[in-house]
């Protein structure tokens, strides 16, 4: 291949005398259609003067790697030329500019690229339809700050600008860039990649860190949102200077370390280029941080400056992502025939010659740069830096061109191409470059995936051991990365357990990612992984603790079939049978003192109410509803009202003749006989009245109860109207109230029987067990609430029976001798003795 003519000679060891400008006469080459190039040649040597070490040798490799990208340039550009096939009779030429690694410098060779074909000056246009540019596409900058700020200006002339290297997620948007191009993967896809390796490693807890330029934020700012989603929490996000020559960067480099430092995290995501991240970890091991795992990227994985920073060993292990990219053939022969042509001093003759005529349009933009770069100063960056993004960029315009001159594989037309006229077919149509076959998607960027690499050390020497890669999924060899660790395998990096499921995530101490796996409570479940709460479970459900999902609820009541239910019918059986058995035995002794003194018929009503009462107790048991809750009240209240009905004619009686003996002949004649069975019917009609009023006022009513059983909902008979049920009961205890009055403070001499001492008891007895059952039964709302009323039932029934008539049956079956007019004398006609 012919050695081109070529520049440089400054850098290249010719005499400094020269001056900088032969480099930029040397940038520029005529030809059919001019491509404008944009590269970092240098950096001002005042941004190093912070560096521990030379800030020469620093110049050198920033300076090598765009003099790399530069060569590359220009190689595929007379790899075109020479090319038979791909634009035939036409000539490539090129301008060239440093951007410094700034914008604004940037910008002086974008506007010169803007101004029309042969002049030096931008026309001010309402339609650029034929609007013919210097340049018909641009390859460059390479970095994202410097092409969010060129791409406006390309983009407002429809002016295709293929980057190498700016990967920012912004200038995927089509709408604001329309002819941004990239040759390298976006951020997106790179973030993508990161996110995926550290959930295959477990890491959940970590810090990232960004240099503070578009590159370090966008980055940054698009794992956070990513990460977020995949259960990855931030212990540490922070941003450090570019310039490291800014007063506060030391400061701003220490605080961070520490920061860092004080998150306890083991693992660092650091998306910086690479005089910041050799800073930062020239910090992190100066101030002690420790081993830790470091996820980086292409910016300062594959970069020297990185590598070469003091005791770099002792920082752990560092892994990270680089483009899957191939090498380019015949490039490195091309650029070591031209340092060996450079030596000579015919070139640097030929150089000076150039450099005295160069045109008054050149731009004399170079940065402070250093002296002198040999073959072997750029022999080490020509194996890490990667030129074929550079290569494709050029051939996709080239391919572009191809295609709108419509050449055939012969010749090309002569005529002429505005730049927009490109777009359409690097949009659309694929193109091949060295076998391999590349198109722009929809972002205008091409994805060809990531190579996960490993800094290995052997001998001292660091090697860029591949373990993995990524396209659209992620693969590691696991077994080839041994990790900083005592035992080689990959740390742990979490600030908490991941919760099994029926756990939710309670958050504890500031950071909102650090949380304790706490087991949900009954009756709540666990809905989703990331949820911060059990939801609760539905009302007709519950759930026992740490459960996934909610189960209905089984009804309680008081069964059939359970031993309490049976234990309860059995004494009712009892009760009922007992008062049965003192009936029998009342009416066969009907016609007796006894039992006329007891009052006759209405005795054996009064124990036939005192049966049905203690039936009543079947209406407790089983599953209640709004009929059974009403029975039960009316039940009670109308059975037991005829029982003390037919304790009233004689409480009267015996109240008239022993308090108001002067009015008792006038009186009794209402309360004997057959006018006390109207007394007992009066009752009954007014307590049938109460019933019906307690009906309409509010009867009781079925309550299903969710809150008193974690698992079960209680069926209970609630209270509708308290005021309607104290109506209800208010008149028997009334009833009862007068029989005890009545009654309580009569003497009877020894040789009768004291009638009046019966009834007082059983009244009594029916106040006490009252009184406790309003208590239970007001507070008690569980299945015992109906174990309540039939125990007040039995014991009401019992209380009567034991206290009023079990007596005289003791007496007409085992004293029949007592069972005489002289001992049972009735009331009235003890009265009626005592006038006479």
């Amino acid at each position: 291949m012919k050695v081109p003519e070529l520049w440089l000679c400054l850098s290249f060891g010719c005499a400094a005398s020269l001056g900088p400008s032969c480099l930029w006469a040397q940038f520029r080459r005529p030809g059919d259609f001019i491509l404008g190039g944009l590269f970092p040649f240098g950096q001002d040597t005042v941004n190093l003067t912070a560096r521990s070490e030379p800030t020469l040798l620093l110049c050198e490799r920033l300076y090598a790697d765009g003099l790399i990208w530069a060569l590359g340039m220009r190689f595929t550009i007379d790899q075109i030329n020479n090319s038979s096939s791909l634009l035939p009779g036409i000539t490539l030429g090129y301008d060239m500019y440093d951007t410094c690694f700034e914008a604004l410098v940037a910008l002086q060779p974008s506007l010169l690229f803007l101004t029309r074909n042969g002049t030096t000056g931008i026309g001010v246009l309402c339609n650029y339809t034929e609007y013919q540019p210097r340049v018909t596409a641009v390859i460059g900058p390479h970095k994202s700050d410097l092409c969010l700020v060129t791409a406006k200006l390309f983009s407002s002339f429809l002016i295709p600008q293929v980057s190498y290297g700016a990967s920012s997620e912004t200038l995927s948007n089509t709408e604001l860039y329309p002819s941004f191009y990239r040759t390298v993967p976006s951020d997106k896809n790179l973030v993508e990649a990161v996110v995926l390796l550290l959930n295959q490693f477990g890491w959940n807890w970590i810090a990232t860190v960004g240099s503070d330029d578009e590159y370090g934020r966008g980055a940054q700012a698009l794992f956070l949102s990513m990460a977020g989603n995949d259960d990855i929490c931030i212990a540490f996000e922070g941003l450090i200077p570019t310039d490291l020559a800014e007063p506060n960067a030391r400061r701003q480099l220490e605080d961070t370390v520490k920061l860092i430092n004080s998150t306890k995290v083991n693992v660092i995501v650091l998306f910086a280029f690479s005089l910041p991240a050799q800073a930062l970890l020239e910090h992190s091991i100066r101030m002690g941080l420790g081993k830790k795992v470091w996820i980086g990227t292409e910016a300062w994985m594959l970069s020297d400056i990185a590598a070469s920073t003091p005791n770099i060993q002792s920082i752990g292990t560092v892994l990270g992502f680089i483009m899957r990219t191939a090498t380019v053939p015949g490039f490195q022969e091309y650029v070591a025939e031209l340092f060996s042509s450079v030596e000579q001093e015919q070139f640097c003759r030929e150089s000076r010659e150039l450099s005295r005529l160069v045109n008054a349009e050149v731009l004399d933009t170079q940065c402070q740069r250093c002296g002198h770069v040999t073959l072997g100063d750029i022999q080490p960056m020509l194996r890490v830096t990667t030129v074929q993004p550079v290569h494709v960029a050029v051939y996709s315009v080239a391919h572009a061109l191809h295609r709108a001159l419509g050449c055939t594989p012969k010749a090309c037309p002569k005529t002429p191409i505005r730049s927009w006229q490109l777009l359409h077919f690097m949009n659309t149509l694929p193109f091949e470059v060295n076998g391999q076959s590349f198109r722009f998607d929809q972002s205008h960027g091409t994805n060809t995936g990531y190579k996960l690499i490993l800094w290995a050390w052997r001998n001292g020497t660091l090697t860029y051991l591949p373990v993995g890669h990524y396209d659209q999924s992620l693969y590691i060899r696991k077994s080839q990365i041994q990790f900083h660790t005592a035992d080689q395998k990959e740390p742990t990096s979490e600030c908490f357990r991941r919760c099994q499921p029926g756990q939710f995530k309670r958050i504890k101490g500031f950071n909102l990612c650090c949380y304790d796996c706490t087991d949900c409570p009954e009756n709540t479940f666990w809905s989703s992984t990331d949820s911060t709460s059990c939801s609760p479970c539905p009302q007709h459900q519950w759930a026992p603790a740490r459960s996934t999902r909610c189960l209905d609820r089984s009804e309680r009541f008081l069964f059939w079939d359970e031993p309490l239910a049976q234990a309860l019918v059995t004494a009712m059986a009892l009760s009922t049978a007992l008062s049965c058995g003192t009936a029998l035995l009342f009416l066969k002794h009907l016609h007796t003192p006894l039992v006329q003194v007891s009052g006759g018929g209405r005795s054996l009503f009064a124990l036939l109410s005192l049966a049905l009462l203690s039936l009543s107790c079947c209406l407790y048991v089983g599953k209640p509803s709004d009929a059974l809750c009403a029975a039960q009240q009316l039940s009670y209240a109308l059975a037991l009202n005829g029982c003390f009905s037919t304790f009233v004619p004689t409480a009267l009686q015996i109240a008239l003749v022993t308090e108001f003996p002067r009015c008792a002949p006038r009186l009794l004649r209402w309360v004997t006989h057959g006018r006390a069975w109207l007394l007992v019917a009066a009752s009954l009609l007014a307590e049938g009245l109460l019933c019906f009023c307690h009906l309409q006022l509010g009867p009781d009513f079925l309550v299903a109860d969710y809150q008193t059983l974690p698992s079960e909902v209680l069926l209970v008979c609630g209270t509708k109207s308290w005021a309607a049920f104290a109506l209800l009961h208010g008149y028997n205890s009334c009833l009862a109230f007068a029989c005890f009055l009545c009654t309580f403070m009569v003497q009877t001499p020894g040789r009768r029987y004291n009638v009046a001492r019966g009834i007082t008891f059983a009244t009594l007895i029916c106040f006490v067990i009252w009184i406790f059952f309003i208590i239970i039964f007001a507070t008690l709302r569980t299945v015992l609430r109906a174990v309540t009323q039939i125990c007040t039932v039995l014991a009401t029934t019992l209380g009567i029976l034991v206290s009023y008539f079990i007596p005289k049956c003791y007496i007409m079956v085992f004293r029949p001798d007592l069972n005489t007019e002289d001992y049972f004398q009735n009331p009235t006609e003890e009265e009626a003795e005592e006038d006479s």
